[in-house]
């Protein structure tokens, strides 16, 4: 009895043994799989710490290719676009935004010549019919004795609204807001109209000129008119 009992001992320890070692390499063989699948590089029994990788989504769920963005220059409306790049095309050196910085100077410096009555001034930066008219009403205030003392308190706005290119003529209109402290005086000094006090809203429509075959780069006040 004590012998057949011994015999059972060691043949359920070898069977013991047998399922040990085809159990432990499935688990292991399916170990290995299982990280080859995490495996970011798709390597079977690769021993690398798993990454995240991204969810692939349907087709249909991702994004379209972007599409041009337009982009618009600040202080210049859509109308006067193409007259711009016509005018840049022509002369690789113009810059609307450049541009549209000077006519706020060249604003402020017109104003400021005819109101004080700089006729040189205004000659360099108005053509012929444009000055003629700022002489003009610079000799009728004269004549009636009277002086202005107006001040430009700021330039609210200032935006290109046409642009055109004539042959080798550009010619670009430019919207001006701004406010004006103004004054008139009689001969005595007494005022006569406004006031410093209280500033009034200009709006004006101011086009500048330039020949493009010229040498020089100066635009000049070649129109203007009440916005």
């Amino acid at each position: 009895m004590t012998v057949e009992v011994v015999i059972l001992a060691m043949i359920a320890a070898f069977l013991g043994l047998r399922l040990y070692s085809v159990l432990g390499r499935r688990a292991e063989h399916e170990e290995e799989t299982i990280q080859g699948r995490i495996d970011p590089r798709g390597e079977a029994g690769s021993t690398g710490a798993p990454r995240a990788v991204a969810p692939q989504l349907p087709e249909r769920a991702l994004p379209r290719a972007a599409q041009p963005v337009r982009r618009e220059l600040p202080g210049v409306l859509p109308a006067a676009e193409r007259g711009l790049r016509d005018i840049a095309a022509a002369d690789r050196r113009f810059d609307a935004l450049v541009f549209l910085q000077g006519a706020r100077g060249a604003y402020r410096l017109i104003l400021d010549a005819f109101w004080k009555g700089d006729r040189d001034q205004l000659a360099h930066l108005c053509d012929r019919d444009v000055y003629q008219g700022f002489a003009s009403a610079i000799d009728a205030r004269l004549a009636a004795g009277e002086t202005l003392d107006n001040r430009l308190v700021r330039i609210e706005d200032a935006s290109i609204v046409d642009a055109v290119l004539d042959g080798t003529l550009a010619r670009i209109t430019v919207r001006f807001t701004a406010d004006i402290a103004a004054v008139t005086r009689d001969a005595a000094g007494t005022v006569i109209a406004g006031s410093l006090n209280d500033a009034i809203e200009a709006r004006d429509l101011w086009t500048f000129s330039r020949d493009l075959s010229a040498a020089g780069p100066d635009w000049l006040l070649d129109e203007t008119d009440e916005a």
